[in-house]
């Protein structure tokens, strides 16, 4: 053996572009962007617009939990439930749940989704407060 020949040693860059020197050299989209969010964000968007638009004509909202939830829980229904309204309890805020996947199963598009989104919170709200959709949001059932 010839202790003379030099192992070849590891390149001390990683390699971060294809074997023609090109490749990505940023992100495709600034973080703020849409484009670079999930479902799941976008999901909770909907519903945090849809709060935001109810809370101004009803501040007591303020202190109910929205939660967003992929799926609801195990139900003995029937039908698989949109959302769920909570009750507040000792020291438990009332709690609104908004169902994701039941709610992208049956929208088509982004705007379907905004509005079943909307439907469905008012829907809930109205539950929690004891009155008719109508009377929590006066466009409910118009879009």
């Amino acid at each position: 053996m010839d202790s003379s020949v030099p192992s070849p040693s590891p390149d001390p860059r990683p390699r971060h572009r294809d074997r023609h020197g090109r490749g990505m050299r940023g992100p495709v989209a600034p973080p703020q962007v849409p484009l670079s969010m999930n479902r799941a964000e976008r999901f909770r968007d909907l519903v945090q617009d849809s709060v935001e638009r109810l809370e101004r004509r009803w501040p007591q909202l303020a202190e109910v939990d929205f939660v967003v939830l992929d799926v609801p829980s195990v139900t003995t229904e029937d039908t698989v439930p949109l959302g769920r309204a909570i009750s507040a309890a000792k020291g438990q805020p009332a709690r609104i749940a908004v169902y994701r996947r039941p709610i992208e199963i049956r929208s088509k598009t982004r705007d379907e989704r905004a509005l079943l989104v909307h439907e469905v919170v008012v829907e809930q709200v109205a539950d929690l407060l004891g009155l008719s959709p109508e009377s929590v949001d006066p466009r409910y059932g118009q879009d």
